[in-house]
């Protein structure tokens, strides 16, 4: 049987306002949606009631916010309790404007159009992609994908289906003597206890025990350049790598952007970025990375992931990138993206019982493998403020460990109200984590008190660690010059130029060495915020052209 089509619900009292809606619905998405109308505010509830019954897919609710009886803000909140992953927008006035607002508190709108929405190739087609764009990259219909079969707290698979999860590559997972298909699955591939975790492809053939690079390649991620040669090549794909190669590939350069791991960065783990301008609900980091990455791709930008730089040459004009595979990339200019890590916290136990209730920054997979057990947040820090807030969804016990007095030096105000405000979490001040216990897995923490030495024990099913970035510049060695702490030195930080070797002052965002530029949290004295990184990502481009105009 044909997979049903996700349904697009138009809502209006106005037949002849309802036919416009649906004309231009149709004309833009009939091939991959149904539209389904509904005349009025109450045939539009027992609409979604049909709908719901039938189990029918519903992307998006477009709903005009002025009728009689039952409002568009109505009907969009009674659709929380049937469809709560829909995309909901309202058709307003000016004079509704208040109340559309509102709206995005009181029932999660996603957007509001302004009547009339002509010509619609500007004023209404681009906002509703927007938003099937990010339904379709949640909406999980009938599993035909990747399987991934292991034994519980397998460190192993944790590495593969978080690999995955970082890729937005949707996957199964299934556990020995907790999923009774895994055994089945397991025989008819002829695989044993040995060979875990087994992953099976979408045509059923299986990887025993693949690396992430071996899984990489049987799923077709694109881990190798094109081309020998290109006129920029970014090393990270975070917020500032991402805008770089939108930027660089949007005003002609031929660009490779290459990453390690996943398009994102760090900031692909910020469940919820809500000072990001333009999105007034906030925005996850993985829906951003996903957006940037997807425009970096149709601008002509060429990724490869995951790809690892192990090295720089310097043979002027050019920098020559040596690879993990042995391959080499050559380009004219070279922007240093590469970002930051979580530094790893020194307390026993954590290296044993990684990917096994310990993390370092969460996602999904993590929070929904510990639903309803106590958990820790490590660190004070926005993204661990973020962490925080998103696991309060799991679970009614989230404990923040810092060990200063308060959030306030630290973490943002809007973040520190939400966490007074979410009676799940507890900020506990002044402590410390001495040790994670546990034989398979995380099941308790020890925690000192930084002020009377005392030490207590507390049950954890899992504990998230955000604390200190380490700069990711090893693979630069001596290229460029770099401060005590690892971050890379540009423009008016710079000290002695001993290999500076044209005849002009370094640009801004430039390095002790012509052409080799820096933007984002890898970069001394960067704010560390994802609006700033992004704008560093622009702003290089412009400096890259006044360079490669000089060559």
């Amino acid at each position: 049987m044909s997979e049903k089509k996700p349904i697009i619900l138009a809502v209006d009292d106005e037949p002849e306002v309802l036919r416009a809606v649906q004309r231009d619905l149709r004309s833009n998405y009939a091939a991959d949606y149904r539209i389904v109308a509904a005349i009025g505010g109450q045939e539009a509830i027992d609409t979604l009631d049909e709908l719901a019954l039938k189990d029918e897919p519903v992307a998006l609710i477009v709903a005009d916010q002025r009728m009689p009886g039952v409002t568009g803000v109505e009907v969009l909140s009674r659709s929380l309790s049937y469809y709560p992953n829909a995309k909901r927008t309202l058709l307003t006035a000016y004079a509704d404007t208040e109340a559309a607002i509102s709206a995005i508190n009181d029932v999660g709108l996603d957007h509001y159009i302004m009547k009339p929405w002509d010509p619609p190739d500007q004023k209404l087609f681009p906002i509703l992609d927007d938003l099937l764009s990010d339904w379709q990259a949640g909406y999980r219909p009938t599993f035909t994908g990747l399987r991934i079969i292991s034994q519980e707290w397998s460190r192993e698979a944790f590495e593969l289906k978080a690999f995955l999860a970082m890729n937005q590559i949707p996957y199964k997972s299934l556990t020995l003597r907790k999923d009774a298909e895994a055994e089945v699955l397991m025989e008819s591939a002829g695989a044993a206890i040995s060979d875990l975790p087994l992953v099976l492809l979408t045509d059923d053939s299986p990887i025993k025990s693949p690396s992430t690079d071996q899984l990489a390649g049987a799923i077709g991620l694109k881990s190798h350049a094109s081309e020998p040669a290109y006129d920029l090549a970014i090393v990270g794909a975070g917020p500032a790598g991402l805008a770089a190669a939108v930027y660089g590939a949007s005003e002609g350069l031929s660009t490779i952007l290459i990453e390690a791991s996943a398009p994102g960065g760090q900031a692909a783990q910020s469940t919820l970025i809500e000072n990001y301008l333009g999105f007034p609900k906030g925005i996850s980091g993985a829906d951003l990375a996903r957006r940037a990455h997807s425009q970096a791709t149709r601008l002509g930008a060429e990724i490869v992931v995951p790809a690892t730089v192990r090295s720089v040459e310097r043979k002027d004009p050019f920098r020559i990138l040596h690879m993990a595979d042995g391959s080499t990339i050559t380009a004219k200019a070279l922007v240093i993206c590469s970002g930051v890590e979580y530094r790893k916290l020194e307390a026993e136990g954590l290296d044993r019982l990684k990917g096994a209730g310990v993390y370092y920054g969460t996602s999904n997979i993590e929070a929904t493998s510990h639903r309803d057990s106590p958990m820790y947040v490590v660190g004070g820090g926005n993204s661990a403020g973020q962490a925080a807030l998103f696991l309060s969804r799991f679970t009614d016990s989230v404990t923040i460990v810092i060990r200063r007095s308060d959030l306030s030096e630290t973490m943002s105000q809007y973040l520190i109200d939400n966490i007074a405000d979410n009676p799940a979490l507890t900020v506990l001040p002044r402590h410390e984590v001495v040790e994670a216990r546990g034989d398979t897995h995380l099941e308790s923490i020890n925690l000192k008190n930084l002020d009377t030495n005392e030490a207590t024990d507390a049950t954890a099913g899992a504990m998230f660690i955000f604390v200190g970035q380490r700069a990711h510049t090893d693979w630069l060695g001596d290229l460029v010059d770099l401060d005590d702490g690892g971050f890379v030195l540009a423009g008016s930080d710079l000290g002695s130029l001993a290999g500076w070797n044209v005849d002009r002052d370094p640009l801004p965002l430039e390095t002790s060495v012509p052409g080799v530029f820096v933007a984002g949290d890898v970069r001394h004295g960067s704010i560390r915020r994802v609006a700033g990184a992004t704008g560093e990502g622009a702003t290089a481009i412009r400096f890259v052209h006044q360079h490669l105009a000089s060559l």
